[in-house]
């Protein structure tokens, strides 16, 4: 993908370059704005018919992201778009390879290759329990080309090693590498009430996991009680 990533690491966009006939997949809802390039809304799925609407749904409840996906393609050989996440924080690419692919949390994907395809995995019983979106299913890449993720803050790497496993809040992971092990469990007590964390990642294994600085749910919980209230008369 040729891209560049302007303003600041808070708010950043991206302007993707596209020639004649080059198509690239965005979040639905991201376009920011566009010059000699076509938009098409498509199921998010790689099958056609029944099968591809029931994949579309099913991709959504695993992905966080629409049943659709927005197809951007150059009208001419100076085609670009711009692109936005809905929340303020970094964003990275991911370099896909046959033997260098990814699994993503809930909502971070921003845009891909066409040659690229996020697919869903079934987990075992005991993650599908404890996860959220999706529950039985985590997303993970396929094909070669180039992912565009969004974090909310700033995007940090932690470097998993067999020595060192490393526990990590499940709202702060972004993406890791698919070859990593990992298991989902609450943080501690019943729940996490006594120390106030919720579900923890525990990754074990050699690889890299990708983690924003921020977490999404907790800024929505200590904005919540400024917010003006609705009232019934």
């Amino acid at each position: 993908m040729n891209y560049s990533i302007f303003g600041d690491s808070d708010c950043p966009i991206v302007q993707a370059s596209l020639k004649r006939g080059e198509t690239i997949k965005v979040e639905r809802g991201s376009m920011v704005y566009i010059s000699n390039v076509e938009l098409e809304g498509k199921m998010n799925s790689g099958k056609k018919g029944i099968g591809g609407v029931l994949g579309a749904i099913g991709r959504s409840m695993t992905s966080g992201e629409s049943m659709f996906i927005t197809m951007a393609t150059g009208t001419a050989d100076d085609g670009f778009i711009g692109i936005a996440p809905p929340i303020p924080g970094k964003i990275h690419c991911l370099s896909v390879e046959d033997n260098k692919q990814y699994r993503l949390n809930t909502g971070v994907f921003l845009a891909c290759d066409q040659s690229v395809e996020y697919l869903m995995k079934k987990q075992d019983l005991g993650k599908a329990v404890f996860a959220g979106t999706g529950g039985l299913f985590v997303m993970e890449t396929q094909g070669e080309g180039d992912i565009l993720v969004s974090a909310f803050g700033d995007l940090l790497a932690l470097n998993i090693t067999d020595e060192h496993a490393i526990t990590i809040d499940n709202e702060h992971v972004v993406a890791w590498d698919a070859n990593l092990q990992y298991d989902i469990h609450v943080a501690s007590g019943t729940f996490g009430f006594k120390t106030g964390e919720g579900l923890v990642n525990e990754f074990h294994g050699n690889g890299t996991v990708l983690i924003q600085t921020r977490n999404l749910h907790n800024f929505a919980d200590s904005i919540r009680p400024f917010l003006p209230s609705s009232t019934s008369n």
